[in-house]
């Protein structure tokens, strides 16, 4: 808020790039599709590699669960047989004393690095005394120095277990020993294992991997911005492409490379062009035919109207003239909108026909045209695929282009060949033929020969351009020589026309 030289306060408008801002802040805000392409690979790529060290993490913990309870079961049974099968070495019978057969059992024992092989026997003062090996473990606490778990394993009802202790794990197994003739077990034979540095290396491993997995995701990071520009690459030259085009420049294209869908992508785009230059094309052509064509007819009725008198005859004279060229600009502009039209892609529509019923129709509707030597020369019998309206229109205005150069009595003759693959219609006449140098102008809008009897005739010069326009609807085209004996020859030419 203001204040006016008056004192009066006066509120000012916002500022307007604050609208800007904010119009501006979703453009900010929207992500790429490349990096949206790199970070769903990425997230991808970190779940699966996460995956893959973890599920491998987990192979190596039960492998070494595996290893350590085939280990343990190895020692508890090479010691049962012993027990079973073994005998003293002093006086060569059975074991008797349970100390003594754990003694003997212990001195021809090597415990691996992380194993322990102890002797627990019973004593009537407190806990098990125990037997074991004199060696080094590389654990904070062994359970032979541990007696509170020696007692807990040495008391425990069950075969197996494992300890849970502050100073780290213990898996152990027993074989519980019983004096010769007793049933309580005195002595026990205790193989515990520390999987501490086991776990350490399955832990080191999955550390590897999961630094192995952080490279990878750098890697795939770079190569994945790189391959998704390069990908993505025509899409922007679309985008770009698109924003530059304008109704006065639509000749820029796309490069194709390859053969994938990016380029199949291009491809489309680049056709979708060409319609829309052939479309913008037509469309100024038929704006600068038609100003250039009904420029004229205006121009004399306006003049007529101007120098109308009052005089009833005058009058009546002037309106025939400005009604005759009222409908010549109506067939001008019904003829330009059907040029416009053969740039659509359903100006024709293909039916089967039968060429010998339509070559037929043709020539009873040419008769009408005026009083001349019709002849039905050639009918060629064969079903095909063509638009009988449209090649009927063309026809009709062939015959009509023969009747304006012809006289009464001359002959002109309507046919259709066959051969092979290709069908022609054609229309000859027996007039003063065209010149050479005129037969491609002839097909041109708004153009005429200069020899076909000197006379301009009442037309536009766009019925031979309609003709030209449905044959290539057809995907064939219209030809023009003499004709034998004098005069010219109209020949539509239809390649694999027929079925």
């Amino acid at each position: 808020m203001t204040t006016t030289a008056a004192g009066t306060p006066r509120t000012t408008a916002p500022a307007r790039t604050t609208d800007r801002a904010t119009t501006a802040d979703p453009a900010r805000r929207r992500i790429s599709a490349r990096v949206r392409i790199l970070l769903w690979l990425l997230f991808v790529m970190a779940v699966a590699l996460a995956s893959v060290a973890t599920t491998t993490r987990s192979f190596l913990l039960r492998d070494v669960d595996d290893r350590i309870n085939g280990l343990l079961a190895q020692e508890a049974g090479e010691f049962a047989n012993f027990k079973e099968r073994g005998f003293d070495p002093e006086t060569g019978r059975p074991f008797t004393e349970p100390d003594r057969l754990l003694k003997v059992f212990l001195e021809r024992q090597y415990a691996d690095p992380d194993e322990e092989l102890i002797g627990l026997v019973a004593r009537p003062s407190g806990g098990p005394a125990q037997l074991t090996q004199p060696r080094d473990l590389p654990v904070a606490l062994p359970l032979h120095r541990d007696p509170d778990a020696r007692r807990r394993v040495f008391d425990s009802p069950d075969a197996s277990g494992v300890l849970h202790r502050p100073e780290g794990e213990i898996r152990w197994t027993k074989v519980a020993v019983a004096r010769a003739g007793g049933d309580a077990p005195e002595a026990a034979f205790v193989v515990a294992f520390h999987p501490e540095r086991e776990v350490a290396r399955v832990d080191e491993v999955f550390r590897v991997l999961l630094a192995i997995s952080g490279v990878a995701l750098l890697l795939t990071t770079g190569i994945g911005w790189a391959v998704a520009g390069r990908i993505l690459q025509p899409v922007r030259l679309v985008r770009t492409a698109a924003a530059q085009l304008t109704e006065q420049d639509l000749t820029r294209r796309i490069p194709v490379r390859g053969h994938d869908d990016i380029a199949a992508l291009a491809e489309t785009f680049n056709a979708m062009l060409d319609r829309l230059e052939r479309a913008f094309a037509a469309q100024r052509q038929f704006v600068d035919d038609a100003g250039h064509e009904l420029r004229t007819p205006i121009t004399i009725v306006r003049g007529h109207l101007e120098l109308m008198g009052d005089d009833p005859a005058e009058r009546e004279e002037t309106v025939r003239l400005v009604t005759d060229e009222l409908d010549r600009m109506s067939r001008i502009v019904e003829d330009l909108l059907l040029l416009a039209k053969a740039e659509r892609p359903d100006f024709v529509t293909p039916e089967p026909v039968q060429l010998a019923e339509l070559t037929a129709d043709v020539y009873v509707k040419a008769r009408t045209l005026g009083e001349r030597d019709w002849q039905l020369t050639d009918i060629a019998d064969r079903e095909v695929e063509l638009d009988p309206q449209r090649i009927t229109q063309a026809m009709v205005q062939l015959a009509q282009n023969a009747v304006q150069h012809t006289t009464t009595g001359q002959t002109i003759r309507i046919g259709s060949r066959a051969e092979g693959p290709r069908i022609e219609l054609y229309v000859a006449d027996s007039g003063p033929g065209v010149q050479p140098q005129d037969r491609e102008l002839v097909f041109e809008r708004f153009r005429r020969g200069t020899s076909r009897r000197g006379a301009r005739g009442s037309g536009a010069g766009l019925g031979l351009s309609i003709v030209r326009a449905i044959a290539e609807g057809h995907g064939g085209r219209v030809r023009l020589h003499d004709t034998e004996g004098g005069g010219a020859t109209f020949v539509l030419t239809l390649e694999e026309a027929h079925r």
